[in-house]
């Protein structure tokens, strides 16, 4: 940036430095320490709300488009294959009357050297359509002279799922909690296909932990846009309402971007799906896919496929059959299915390659959960997340960080 810019900004620390408020620093998460603090002093509510008063909708003819004099950087908390993110706040709300928002700030410069202008832009382009409570909400975007450009989201201050599943001593989750993660996780992918959106990025690592507990899926440059033609079809299920006992006939949403296919090798090694690995063909079935891995990394505590190298990775999850670890207990027999069924190296034959999250959402894995009032559950608590000294001792040493890629 230029130095008027980057005065605009306020950027007046390096990348470690400590000039953040310390109700932050407390609330702050880093993948390779995997801090975590569910008790953040700012609640999703205030957020919301301040965030309302704070970002109306812009009128081009009563109304200047926020820009970057309009924010105040207050440290670097990430930074990825294509930006960095820093935690800023808003400069005409000052103290703690300014709630935190995190900025992924882009050199395009640097990436038209790289030829990832395209990663960049289609991420503002997904960014922009989104509403969901799983999801991020963009507050602005702007460019900043001479050559960046920047998004604002709120900022969650519970780290990601990465960081939480390494504070744990069995390094996974509770078979209650996995599910709950997995339910919002699943409402999130069922949204993005709705809108067409292929994610091709899951991962705990971009599954953040807002402050009440919820999730928010994160980093979206590797996505795939299509589009897709949600559908409400018949779905015959059994009753026992009064007066109705037997065979009902009900209503099920399916929105599946069953057209999108891309040949490009994108994704983490351990969780592309096979015909990804092979060089084939791929569309909305390496999401499901990936979600199989994810809900196997979380119960288990490694992902399914991973070898000592990334090509032997790529290897196994071509042609290694599927194995659970000999200390799986009956109680995960549903999550054994669920990931089995996920986990079908034929796309054709995935579980989720048909009628999409619908078929997901019904398998008995999730029974008794009600997708429809998720939002106001009250997120799982995690036992024996308790922070060792060693940990103490360098937090209070430097600020802790988050990847927010």
């Amino acid at each position: 940036m230029s130095n008027s810019e980057m005065k605009a900004l306020d950027v007046s620390l390096d990348s470690d430095g400590e000039n953040g408020l310390d109700a932050l620093n407390s609330s702050q998460s880093s993948t390779s320490s995997g801090s975590y603090d569910r008790c953040s002093s700012f609640s999703r509510q205030s957020i919301d709300t301040i965030a309302a008063a704070a970002f109306k909708p812009c009128d081009s003819q009563s109304s200047t488009k926020l820009g970057p004099q309009d924010f105040e950087l207050v440290r670097r908390i990430g930074s990825g294959d294509i930006g960095t993110v820093y935690l800023c706040r808003l400069r005409n709300q000052p103290g703690s009357s300014s709630p935190p928002y995190a900025m992924k700030v882009v050199d395009n410069r640097e990436l038209a050297k790289k030829k990832k202008l395209g990663r960049a832009d289609a991420e503002r382009r997904i960014l922009r359509t989104l509403n969901h409570p799983f999801l991020p909400t963009l507050y602005a975007d702007f460019d900043a002279t001479p050559h960046y450009s920047c998004v604002v989201m709120e900022y969650c201050s519970g780290g990601d799922l990465h960081s939480l599943r390494h504070r744990l001593p069995s390094l996974r989750f509770p078979l209650s909690s996995a599910r709950f993660y997995a339910a919002e996780v699943l409402l999130a992918l069922e949204y993005l296909h709705m809108m067409g959106i292929v994610y091709r990025d899951l991962k705990p690592e971009n599954v953040l932990i807002r402050s009440d507990g919820h999730i928010m899926l994160s980093d979206f440059d590797l996505s795939l846009q299509s589009t897709a033609s949600p559908i409400l079809e018949d779905f015959h299920h059994s009753s026992c309402l009064p007066f109705r006992c037997g065979k009902s006939t009900t209503g099920r949403f399916v929105a599946e971007p069953v057209t999108a296919r891309s040949f490009s090798f994108v994704g983490t090694h351990e969780y592309v799906a096979p015909e990804v690995a092979s060089g084939r063909a791929h569309g909305s079935a390496v999401d499901w896919w990936a979600f199989g891995v994810f809900l196997y990394e979380l119960l288990y505590g490694r992902t399914p496929f991973v070898g000592s190298t990334n090509e032997s990775t790529l290897r196994n999850i071509i042609h290694r059959p599927l194995v659970f670890p000999s200390s799986s207990s009956p109680s995960d027999s549903s999550a054994r299915d669920l990931i089995t069924g996920l986990l079908a190296k034929d796309p054709a034959h995935r579980l989720g390659s048909r009628r999409g999250a619908a078929d997901v959402k019904n398998h008995p894995f999730f029974k008794g959960l009600n997708f429809a009032l998720l939002r106001s559950y009250r997120a799982p608590a995690i036992p024996g997340l308790t922070r060792s000294k060693s940990c103490k001792e360098t937090e209070s040493q430097k600020p802790t960080r988050f990847n927010f890629f």
